[in-house]
């Protein structure tokens, strides 16, 4: 073989695995991209959810503190975290943990109230507190749904970060992990509406 013939192989060769690099750099960044915005996507689903819970909850108060009017500790408890899931919601520099904080908060205050309804059979009887305890039933398991749904998309993301060879992209580009919505023991569960 004559020595261009050899450095013209070897040119191809290094040419083939630069474009080879490229292409798989390019896969990967845009793989990254796609998951962030899977994550942020998800997270815009679960507020969605939080949002409609959060305007629920005065009606809930209202209704069961037509039949329950000497137990306001608990509606203070309820107002205050829902109070909480508010300001949290709206303000742009809150964590996903301090917004998980905030909703679990008013997931122990809603059992709190849940367990102060059952106490009154007049209560348990009315349509609107019936409707309304339907109502946060669905949110509650939507939610769960959407909370599911935003955690399996974190983990993708947070595996492609972590893993090699992306974790070459990701750190380059500065990809950060996101955090995980971790619910509480409290709010694990969807409230039980007893009729």
């Amino acid at each position: 073989m004559s020595a261009g013939l050899i450095i013209t192989i070897v040119v191809v060769v290094v040419i083939v695995v630069i474009v080879a690099l490229i292409a798989w750099a390019v896969g990967a960044y845009n793989n990254l991209v796609t998951l962030k915005n899977r994550v942020k996507n998800g997270w815009a689903q679960i507020d969605v959810q939080l949002k409609q819970r959060a305007d629920l909850i005065p009606n809930l108060v209202n209704t069961v503190k037509g039949y329950a009017t000497h137990e306001s500790e608990v509606f203070t408890q309820v107002t205050a975290a829902r109070a909480g899931v508010v300001a949290a919601a709206n303000d742009p520099n809150a964590t996903t943990a301090q917004r998980a904080a905030a909703e679990n908060q008013l997931s122990r205050a809603l059992v709190n109230l849940q367990a102060t309804a059952e106490a009154y059979p007049q209560l348990q009887a009315n349509q609107n507190f019936m409707d309304l305890q339907a109502q946060l039933k669905d949110l509650e398991n939507k939610i769960a749904y959407a909370r599911q749904f935003y955690n399996d998309v974190v983990l993708k993301l947070n595996t492609a970060i972590e893993t090699v060879p992306t974790n070459i992209i990701a750190g380059l580009f500065h990809f950060e992990q996101a955090q995980y919505f971790e619910a509480d023991d409290a709010s694990r569960q969807a409230p039980q509406v007893k009729f």
